[in-house]
Formats: structure tokens, C-alpha cells, sequence
């Protein structure tokens, strides 16, 4: 049996197949000088992502995709959303693909929104319904899913 790609993981192939995309494209669409706007994008979502992460250990629940969580944790940032780190994540990639400037990077964003949302979060939800029942459509009723 084959281990899944966690989204860390997904995350680390998205920025580096942007960098490919950075050194090798000659269609540019961000000029160079605001490329630097990506900066603080990626800044922000990885303070969000170590937050939520942070947060997760406090509770000691399972971080793990497609693990078995033990505890819904519904405050602090999640009280605002119910995936802040797949945000924090996604704001990384979205910012990787500033600092390239080109439209296959923008495409690639947009390719990673759609697989954390459709594969990664889907199955999370999924599992916390089956774990937390009304406690979690509560939750899912008062949170929007992306902030």
C-alpha cells in the first residue's frame, strides 16, 4: 500500500515546480519590480499554517490528512475558518507564483486550490462528519470553509 502525499509535501512540489516554471518561462505577466509582493504573501501563510499546527498539538489532535482525529477543534484560527493551514498553504504557493511572475505559475496556484479543496478537504470532512456528527455540521453551519 502506497502512503498518500501529505500536503506539506504537495505543497514543497507546487513551489518547486513554480521555481522550474520561474527560471525557464519567458512569458512574464507580474513585472519584476512587484514580484516582490509575494514575499509577504508566503510570510503570512506560513505564520498561518505553524498557528494552526500549533493549535492541533495543543489540543493533541491528528494532523494527518487521512489520519483519525480525536478532538474538533474549533477555536482560535479556526474559529474564523475551518482550514487555515490548506490556506496558509495555499497563500505560499499563491505567493511563489507572484515572485515568478508568470501565467504557468498562476495556473499552478490555481491547480493547487483545486486539489487541496477537492482531494484534501473533501476527504476531511468527510472523516469529521463520520467522527464529530452534529457537532461538526454545527461547526461547518457557523464556519465558512475558506475564511
Amino acid at each position: 500500500m502506497s502512503k498518500p502525499l501529505l500536503p506539506p509535501a504537495l505543497t514543497l512540489l507546487f513551489v518547486a515546480l513554480v521555481g522550474v516554471d520561474a527560471a525557464t518561462s519567458a512569458i512574464v505577466v507580474v513585472p519584476v519590480s512587484l514580484g516582490w509582493l509575494g514575499l509577504p504573501l508566503i510570510a503570512a501563510g506560513l505564520a498561518l499554517a505553524v498557528a494552526a499546527r500549533r493549535q492541533f498539538a495543543r489540543a493533541r489532535t491528528e494532523i494527518h490528512t487521512f489520519g483519525q482525529p480525536t478532538t474538533l477543534v474549533t477555536t482560535g484560527v479556526f474559529r474564523y475558518g475551518r482550514n487555515p493551514m490548506y490556506l496558509g498553504l495555499v497563500a505560499v504557493v499563491a505567493g511563489s507564483a507572484v515572485l515568478a511572475g508568470t501565467v504557468t505559475a498562476a495556473l499552478l496556484a490555481g491547480l493547487f486550490v483545486l486539489l487541496v479543496d477537492r482531494w484534501y478537504i473533501t476527504t476531511e470532512e468527510g472523516t469529521m462528519r463520520g467522527t464529530f456528527g452534529e457537532a461538526y455540521d454545527a461547526y461547518v453551519r457557523r464556519t465558512r470553509r475558506w475564511f
